[in-house]
């Protein structure tokens, strides 16, 4: 009997032993995951889709794109108001600001321009 007895000792051990390894390992993951910053396309669709959320307007591109020192900021263009023909549906940029971990923090709308149009061209 005392041989049954330090067989269950062992297993106990062995499942505790495991259970801990298994904690360890759940803990190693989720704090890689945690510390993983998110990838240039995961910003960009991150960005398009929060701000299509907040906004209903669809977004067409993202214009411009840069890593600040506060996370993110894009230019991304929106189509305002559809109109026949499309070249004179009206347009916007709307600057879109991100955290390090791409959640938006801020938008604002920048410009508003018939799509047919080209910017106006400055300087001499």
């Amino acid at each position: 009997m005392s041989n049954t007895h330090s067989t269950s000792q062992s297993q106990n051990s062995q499942k505790s032993q495991k259970s801990e390894n298994a904690e360890q390992t759940h803990d190693t993951t989720r704090s890689e995951t945690e510390d993983r910053r998110p990838t240039l396309m995961e910003v960009l669709r991150e960005a398009r889709s929060q701000l299509a959320e907040l906004t209903g307007l669809v977004p067409e591109t993202v214009s411009s794109f840069e890593q600040t020192e506060d996370g993110w900021s894009l230019e991304v263009e929106v189509m305002e108001l559809a109109r026949v023909p499309d070249t004179m549906s009206l347009m916007a940029s709307y600057q879109v600001d991100l955290d390090p971990e791409g959640q938006l923090t801020g938008y604002r709308r920048v410009r508003r321009y018939e799509r047919g149009r080209a910017d106006a061209r400055r300087g001499g």
